[in-house]
């Protein structure tokens, strides 16, 4: 059974689904393709992870992409050097802003001045955002069984993205609350409603 993620939780994980995936210095072991489709795509309703893009990781530790799309989600396999299970998908039209902050990890660069460059990206028009709201799913910790495919025991995290909007744009506070939907980062181009489950 899935648990409600704490909304000061919920702020790190979202920064955590812009991207990170880079792996750690130590050479984990690296679970075959299909279990890493499988485990990837847990974050998804069920009536779209079969379509689903999915990046996971080649034997030698590198992200790659383990199956191509049908829809437009795409799913990021739980990385090999993570202490706990996490699985995470998004909206195709997010891509070109979650790349360039994995591009950017993978060179050394640390929050938040991830953010800072990829702001001035957007601005420059040198990363494309969405003109729609664009959808993340992740689970957070529990444990992912290989032989059913499913997740017990992790804490869901539902965000939806709109760039730049703002309180007065659409009428959400950006209050923090694990009650209601809140905005998140309001007005920069990684503005997005924190939903709680369960609320």
């Amino acid at each position: 059974m899935m648990r409600r993620l704490p909304v000061a939780v919920a702020a790190a994980a979202t920064l955590l689904g812009s991207g990170y995936h880079v792996l750690r210095a130590q050479a984990p072991s690296i679970a075959p393709a299909a279990q890493q489709i499988a485990a990837a795509v847990t974050a998804l309703p069920p009536e779209l992870r079969a379509d689903a893009a999915v990046l996971g990781y080649s034997p030698a530790g590198k992200l790659v992409s383990l199956r191509e799309g049908k829809n437009d989600m795409i799913c990021l396999a739980p990385a090999p050097a993570a202490k706990g299970f996490h699985s995470a998908c998004y909206h195709s039209a997010m891509e070109p802003f979650m790349a360039r902050g994995r591009e950017l990890r993978a060179q050394g660069v640390k929050d938040p001045q991830v953010d800072t460059v990829r702001f001035a990206e957007v601005k420059a028009g040198k990363i494309k955002m969405p003109t729609q709201p664009s959808m993340l799913y992740q689970i957070f910790g529990g444990k992912f069984d290989v032989a059913t495919g499913t997740v017990t025991g992790g804490k869901l995290l539902y965000v939806t993205y709109i760039p730049f909007a703002t309180t007065a744009t659409t009428g959400i506070t950006s209050n923090p609350s694990d009650k209601s939907p809140w905005l998140m980062f309001p007005g920069t181009p990684k503005a997005h409603i924190m939903f709680s489950v369960g609320m």
